[in-house]
């Protein structure tokens, strides 16, 4: 079974939509399996991170942007600004799919996990991600 969620971004930053996947999973009619998503971008990505501290999300963020810097003189993909490159790059060190078994109908994450799409470009963006359960 294949749902669609989309994520609408403000800029970069960590999105938490764990309760988009929730509701995926609630109108699909399989008790148990695994959830596999699929960001359909090329500048964004996925991750599973802690959502009960915000300076979490705030932490991965300085460290990625500190580890990919914008402006590198390197780049020579700059068409579409200084920060597509990077973009890349982050999306390449992060994921662009993600699996999360579950079972009675429950994502079976951890306590404070979270699923999070993380954008990477300053311009807001709506993002596609595309749920499969098997």
């Amino acid at each position: 079974m294949i749902k669609r969620i989309t994520v609408k971004t403000r800029g970069q930053g960590l999105y938490e939509f764990t309760d988009k996947v929730r509701k995926c999973l609630s109108e699909v009619n399989i008790n148990s399996g695994l959830c596999t998503l699929f960001v359909r971008h090329t500048s964004c990505s996925m991750i599973i991170q802690e959502n009960a501290d915000s300076t979490a999300k705030d932490d991965l963020e300085n460290w990625l942007n500190r580890l990919v810097p914008e402006g590198d003189s390197l780049y020579t993909h700059t068409f579409e600004g200084r920060d597509d490159m990077p973009a890349h790059i982050k999306s390449v060190l992060t994921a662009t799919h993600l699996a999360v078994p579950f079972d009675n109908q429950a994502l079976l994450l951890g306590t404070w996990q979270g699923v999070y799409l993380w954008e990477h470009r300053h311009a807001p963006h709506s993002r596609e991600i595309v749920v499969h359960f098997s």
